[in-house]
């Protein structure tokens, strides 16, 4: 029963509108979004994994493994996860081929889904009772709320007790909730930063800002030469919030937003309101596309306006690196360099730390939903899942298709593997911060994120003040705080 009570506040809280959060990590989606905006969940259960499931026991990959026993009855389980494009669909695919043919007697279901809409069909799971058995998240707030509602298994004791990647640890941070580990970091951690054109840099004379004053005044060159400055579709919010976030950072560090999440402080002191202001501000000098929130990354319109060279600039998650060499690994190698978000320096003067940056060291994390009908643990289901997480989501194989598409993995020495400069130059920013700051739509609550996203969208779509979507943010905060 309190999970079904739960659950329906879930769908209540969660369900104002679709969900469209960041990725971070990987969306599995070749588009330069976290996933696509699908209405209907997609069985793209591998065929290679079913032909996979009739083959021998012999010479499993974790053979001599402190993990635990697996059945040798049949078992079924179901995935749900976000890997509906190239590269990362055949690497979910291949990840479980590759343990159902260690495991022949398991059947693994996985149902990919685009991820604009999976994060609101997984609560509709959960409070119909249809939750997957091990399903893939972004950490942080939801991932809390999950838990809260009984549908996540703590898993620390067996983290502690059986082997796993050596990941690093913010990512086991972001996989922690109350001191308590309720996910395995699967798909790479993923800073946030400015890729550009270098060609369209040169053409015009311009140099990499390291100030925020500076990126301005190349902006304004951009324009007079005839480029948009930033590619931005910001029809779900969350790809404008990282411009939100970042201003934010550079003119408190993380000090306000900390104070503002406990309502010790709020959304509408001078950081917000300084952040607010200046975006409106580049709104209007053009730095953006006309109709910004009528443009979707779903449909890799922020991507199109980079390769035909109608933009020079797009802040985003380093997962667009990957969309980007995929689509033409010519053009990315030749045209795309990377930056760190420039400096605040009037904020650096007095004090301000700049090497707090955003961005997610779980990429993307999965839970496991594993619990018999008298609300016990079904261990063999979870040893299941544990296995197939740590130990094929995460083998070699996997890490080194990350590598190879341009993707970061959550594990202690890969940094070192990097061949591209982008992201060697991702990592080094990552590894440097002294703070990461999760997205903001991943680490505030999930009502107070709808909240968030509808006033990025009126940030940008300049129907509302700095001050009002301050507002706006601590009633939602004050309500969400009241609740608990």
């Amino acid at each position: 029963m309190k999970r079904k009570l739960l659950a329906l506040f879930l769908v209540l809280s969660m369900c104002v509108g679709i969900f469209a959060g960041c990725s971070n990590g990987d969306s599995g989606s070749s588009s330069s979004s976290a996933g696509g905006g699908d209405s209907s969940p997609a069985d793209t259960s591998s065929e290679a994994a079913s032909e996979a499931s009739t083959g021998d026991t012999a010479g499993k990959q974790t053979d001599g493994k402190n993990l635990p026993e697996l059945t040798t009855e049949p078992l079924n389980i179901l995935v749900w996860g976000t890997a509906t494009e190239e590269p990362s669909k055949s690497q979910y695919e291949g990840a479980i081929a590759r343990f159902m043919e260690d495991y022949p007697n398991i059947t693994i279901e996985l149902v990919n889904q685009q991820n604009d809409n999976y994060k609101q069909q997984l609560v509709v799971a959960m409070s119909s009772g249809q939750c997957p058995d091990m399903y893939q998240h972004w950490g942080g707030g939801p991932m809390a709320e999950y838990y809260e509602s009984g549908f996540v298994n703590d898993i620390t004791e067996m983290y502690n007790t059986y082997d796993h990647p050596a990941f690093i640890e913010a990512s086991i941070a972001q996989s922690t909730y109350e001191d308590k580990i309720l996910a395995i970091p699967f798909n790479g951690l993923s800073g946030c930063d400015i890729f550009y054109n270098k060609t369209i840099f040169e053409e015009v004379g311009v140099e990499v800002p390291e100030t925020i004053d500076e990126l301005e005044a190349v902006c304004d060159k951009l324009l007079e030469a005839g480029y948009t400055p930033f590619s931005l579709a910001n029809s779900p919010g969350w790809t404008g919030s990282m411009y939100f976030m970042y201003l934010v950072a550079r003119h408190s560090g993380n000090d306000e937003f900390d104070a503002a999440y406990t309502q010790e402080g709020s959304f509408t002191s001078d950081a917000f309101i300084y952040a607010g202001e200046k975006i409106q501000e580049w709104v209007e000098k053009g730095y953006f596309p006309d109709g910004v929130n009528s443009l979707s990354p779903d449909d890799s319109q922020d991507l199109a306006l980079m390769y035909d060279n109608t933009c020079a600039m797009m802040l985003h998650g380093s997962w667009v690196a990957t969309s980007m060499n995929t689509d033409n690994s010519e053009w990315y190698t030749t045209n795309i360099g990377v930056f760190r978000f420039p400096e605040d320096a009037e904020a650096a003067a007095n004090g301000v730390p700049q090497d707090v940056e955003v961005g997610t060291a779980i990429g993307n994390g999965w839970s496991f939903n594993c619990w018999n009908e008298d609300g016990s643990v079904d261990q063999t289901k979870l040893d299941a899942c544990y296995v197939l997480a740590t130990q094929y989501f995460n083998d070699d194989t996997w890490n080194q298709e990350k590598i190879d598409n341009l993707t970061i993995p959550s594990i202690e020495g890969y940094e070192d593997s990097l061949d591209d400069p982008n992201m060697t130059t991702v990592a080094e920013v990552f590894f440097n911060a002294s703070n990461v700051q999760l997205w903001y739509d991943q680490y505030l609550p999930a009502s107070v994120t709808e909240v968030h996203k509808d006033c990025m969208n009126a940030l940008f779509g300049l129907e509302s003040t700095p001050q009002e979507i301050g507002e706006q943010h601590d009633a939602a905060m004050q309500e969400y705080l009241a609740s608990r």
